[in-house]
């Protein structure tokens, strides 16, 4: 069953094509990566669904009815975790509720309810100066999840750490999905995170138009220490480095209007 749809949607910025005629289907506890190149409109996208900005063409919908103008159904985790450095680990992570008109103890209470599970018991009490960057993201994880939305919008959550940490983030992912069945959308530059998190990998074309390929990866593949040495992941990440090499070659030999 279709949680979220994204119909025909296009989307320009002044006299310039961002997004074009972009379809897909995202279903409830799945996990949907977007890829492309640099400028193919994967952040657009995303703003387009939260609302910040408005598409020119298309339809947006969710559970089979248009999208809400207000209180649309996702919470929002930015490429950056944007910390307020003034406020501890707790108060950061309550913003969303408090946005949303939570009474301040009320929407704290929460977030300590979550630290646990979160990886940050103890911490609470810390200023963002005091967090290593995994910790940072655990608390911009948590800001977007206390909220308590059907869907995660994420973009580039692991794009700024090393790889020792975002394998390590990646696993509690992981894990947590295990746990919740959240319903994720998540933008990426890493074909093999693509492909070890979610279950499906569009590829948005580098000039507008639909989407230019979808690559399927099946559950059944392990998602731990086990997944580098799976003979099935390198085919996987294979059709995916050729659909991108395709869409570029094609999009460079296209004249230039």
């Amino acid at each position: 069953m279709s949680t979220l749809e994204v119909r025909g949607v296009g989307k320009r910025f002044a006299d310039r094509a961002v997004l074009d005629d972009v379809s897909f289907m995202l279903a409830a506890g799945e996990i949907v990566a977007l890829v492309g190149a640099s400028g193919s409109g994967k952040s657009t996208l995303l703003s387009l669904l939260t609302g910040a900005v408005q598409p020119d063409r298309g339809e947006l919908r969710f559970g089979g009815a248009p999208l809400p103008s207000r209180r649309r159904p996702f919470a929002y985790m930015p490429q950056r975790d944007a910390l307020l450095p003034w406020r501890r680990v707790v108060e950061n992570a309550a913003i969303g509720l408090e946005v949303q008109g939570v009474p301040k103890p009320a929407a704290r209470q929460l977030v300590r309810a979550l630290l646990d599970p979160f990886g940050l018991s103890g911490a609470e009490r810390l200023y963002p100066r005091q967090l290593s960057g995994g910790m940072r993201q655990r608390v911009s994880f948590l800001r977007a999840v206390v909220q308590d939305q059907p869907i995660l919008l994420l973009d580039e959550p692991f794009g700024s750490l090393d790889a020792i940490t975002r394998d390590e983030l990646q696993r509690w992912l992981l894990d947590m999905w295990r746990e919740t069945h959240w319903t994720i959308l998540f933008i990426t530059h890493d074909i093999r995170e693509a492909v070890r998190l979610a279950d499906r990998v569009l590829v948005l074309p580098s000039a507008p138009g639909p989407i230019a390929s979808e690559v399927v990866v099946t559950r059944d593949i392990p998602r731990d220490e086990q997944f580098l040495t799976d003979t099935r992941v390198p085919p996987l990440e294979l059709a995916l480095r050729a659909a991108l090499y395709a869409d570029t070659q094609e999009s460079r030999s296209k004249p230039i209007a």
